[in-house]
């Protein structure tokens, strides 16, 4: 391959989710790494608002070392992986305003049981999920960050067993979800 073209690369750059510089670089150091192995050399091309993220910068030039170097103190901070733990709360109905209630009561649920076992978490909402609607059913999200996931499993199984389940209401827990959308 000589030439590469890398179009809108910051699509998933602007994702609401901590991986996305992580899956950007990753990408566009993937598909660039695809150009040039022949005689004849290669090409990339990459198209990008933002040429001056430290992700596309890094990927420019291959640059792993730069990368974490910025990315891993983001993590440290709000104690994402691989420095603390996530669970995701997916609350879905064909009802929003269903679905918009019992996100309400989990997430009051777990800041509840958190409180009463001195469970050192962070929750974060509840708010429509990225992709609000999918397959017929409204879709909202609870977010919830630990030091480590011990933290966080104890006040869930609580919250699971003593929650009463409501017809036409499903959600899930995620433990370390592997994507946000």
């Amino acid at each position: 391959v000589t030439l590469v073209g890398v179009i809108n690369a910051d699509t998933a750059l602007h994702f609401p989710d901590f991986r996305a510089s992580e899956r950007t670089f990753g990408l566009v150091t993937q598909v660039a790494g695809r150009s040039g192995r022949g005689e004849k050399g290669g090409r990339v091309l990459v198209q990008t608002f933002s040429p001056d993220h430290q992700a596309i910068e890094a990927a420019k030039h291959h640059d792993y070392a730069k990368f974490a170097a910025f990315e891993m103190p983001l993590r440290q901070q709000f104690n994402y992986p691989p420095f603390g733990s996530l669970a995701r709360v997916v609350i879905r109905s064909e009802s929003k305003v269903q679905a918009e209630n019992m996100s309400a009561n989990l997430a009051d649920a777990i800041k509840d049981v958190a409180s009463q076992q001195k469970a050192p978490i962070n929750v974060l909402g509840p708010a429509p999920a990225t992709v609000e609607k999918l397959r017929g059913k409204y879709r909202y999200h609870i977010l919830i960050s630990a030091s480590q996931s011990l933290l966080i499993q104890p006040v869930l199984k609580t919250v699971q067993d003593s929650v009463k389940r409501v017809d036409g209401v499903q959600w899930i827990i995620d433990i370390d979800p592997q994507d946000m959308l």
